[in-house]
């Protein structure tokens, strides 16, 4: 089969980091191509290269057998290559067909380049399943038909070439069989896709054959169907990896996190929760699935002192904040309630800060930091060290700017930092947001080991398989409520799908009624 898409000898370095080392790729045409690896693997920069974002120090890029020097996008555009990057690029007031044809319009006509952009986008969304309300402003319509856009965009510029980043990691479940379906009848129609995700479960539902690349190198090239996803995981790490932690039955205790019909409006007079009440127990993980900017980093940030409720009432280990109480997250603190934050660089980290002084980042006022009225240099750096060697931060350099550390083990840097000041209770936000999936398996073991210690632990994750691996019972929240409860054991894909979507299954509505009774 003729290649859409050929790699020679790709190399590329920013200054010290040697970014892609010798890649070698073959993409036959009208196939799905997965790239796989973990973090700081090289796979961002290898597509950037083929849409023109970076030039290669050396090597070449063939499009249809043909070497092409790609200068820039407009270059790769013109080739066929588009792309579907992880954080949209779209202009949130202007409707969907306003940005089709957005730097693609025909002259100073603007009607003209509407009424032609209209015919083929009816014509796509016919032949690809990509129907989408032309004429809403982006900012009214769903994740998943904000994806849908920024294919058609592709597609209306001629793309024969497709590249997803992480296409799915703002999806329901519902979404993403959706969109499978729609690249099954991409590739029908003659499109190449090139398939780039940590998720090696949609690496084997949706693509033909994968390539792994680990610390800048291509390692590997399996047809997807001689693979599975231990092995892949391994090629990925270069080591055994368990994708799935094995855990034993909670034994909750007494209730050490609650919320009681809290409400919270934003800055800008938007409703962020309504309505919202749960427990959480010591010796149990409770989580909440959904889809992202539903509500969750609110009730997070509401718990953690860091916004005010405007109604209701928080029981915070053994103390009641009602509406209207002053509360921070230092006082928080002090009752024995660590925050890992779902987003480390806002809230985390500083990064212009060495490791050692971002790991005393909330905990300065310690006695164990402090001699006197100095803070002591030394116990914060000898902390810092022996914690990065139990948590195996890479490299274990307490002076190294938090900024030159990968994400991976910016994370590690934040988790350990809260675990080890010993909190009864724990919110957890997004505890693998970029972390490399060897990172993953000894985050998740750290996180059980808490509940099983008897820590009371909320776990808020966009990502269904951690939620379904580490929770004992799921929440699902819906534009700021919570929609339904699932015992651990019913938490199947499509129950969650539907309930993210507010549509709650008569099983589910049924099991809760029982509960209730």
């Amino acid at each position: 089969m003729d290649m859409a898409l050929e790699l020679r000898g790709i190399d590329k370095r920013f200054g010290d980091v040697h970014a892609n080392k010798d890649i070698n790729l073959q993409v036959r045409q009208g196939t799905i191509h997965g790239i796989v690896g973990e973090n700081g693997a090289g796979k961002s920069t290898l597509m950037s290269i083929i849409y023109g974002f970076y030039a290669a120090d050396k090597g070449d890029v063939l499009v249809d057998g043909q070497v092409l020097d790609i200068k820039d996008s407009k270059t790769a555009i013109n080739a066929g290559i588009g792309m579907v990057h992880q954080h949209f690029m779209l202009i949130q007031n202007f409707t969907a067909l306003e940005n089709v044809i957005l730097g693609a319009e025909d002259g100073i006509a603007i009607e003209t380049s509407l009424d032609k952009a209209r015919r083929e986008m009816e014509r796509l969304a016919s032949e690809y399943q990509l129907n989408v309300p032309l004429d809403v402003p982006v900012e009214e319509l769903s994740v998943g038909y904000q994806q849908r856009i920024e294919i058609l965009k592709a597609l209306y510029r001629g793309a024969r070439i497709l590249i997803l980043d992480e296409p799915t990691g703002v999806l329901t479940p519902q979404e993403t069989d959706h969109l499978f379906k729609v690249l099954a009848s991409l590739k029908e129609q003659g499109t190449t896709v090139i398939l780039i995700t940590h998720k090696l479960r949609e690496i084997m539902a949706a693509t033909d054959e994968v390539s792994v690349m680990r610390r800048g190198e291509m390692v590997a090239h399996v047809k997807t169907a001689d693979t599975n996803q231990e092995d892949l995981a391994e090629l990925m790490v270069g080591r055994k990896v368990l994708l799935r932690v094995e855990k034993g039955e909670a034994e909750p205790g007494d209730v050490k996190l609650a919320a009681r019909h809290i409400s919270l409006t934003d800055a800008q007079g938007v409703k962020r929760l309504s309505d919202v009440s749960l427990d959480v127990r010591a010796g149990e993980i409770v989580g909440i699935a959904g889809v992202s900017g539903n509500g969750q980093s609110e009730l997070l940030e509401a718990l953690a002192g860091i916004r005010n409720i405007d109604s209701g009432e928080m029981y915070l280990n053994g103390e009641t904040v009602t509406a209207g109480t002053a509360i921070d997250p230092e006082k928080v603190r002090q009752l024995g309630v660590g925050h890992i934050p779902e987003d480390r660089h806002r809230m985390g980290l500083i990064n212009t800060f060495s490791a050692y002084e971002a790991f005393v980042l909330g905990y300065h006022r310690d006695a164990s930091y402090n001699s006197g009225v100095l803070m002591s240099q030394k116990a914060m750096i000898d902390d810092c060290r022996a914690k990065m060697e139990s948590w195996d931060v890479r490299p274990p350099d307490p002076f190294l700017k938090t900024a030159n550390f990968s994400g991976g083990n910016q994370q590690k840097l934040v988790i350990a930092r809260e675990v080890e000041q010993g909190h009864d209770v724990m919110l957890i936000g997004q505890p693998t947001r970029g972390v490399d999936i060897g990172a993953i398996e000894s985050i998740h073991k750290r996180i059980l080991e808490m509940r099983d210690a008897g820590k009371a632990i909320l776990l808020v994750s966009v990502e269904l398989d951690e939620i379904r691996s580490l929770a004992d019972r799921i929440l699902v929240m819906f534009d700021g409520i919570i929609v339904g409860e699932v015992p651990a054991d019913k938490a199947d894909e499509r129950t969650l799908g539907l309930m993210m979507a507010n549509i709650v299954p008569d099983e589910i509505k049924a099991l809760q009624a029982e509960v209730s009774a």
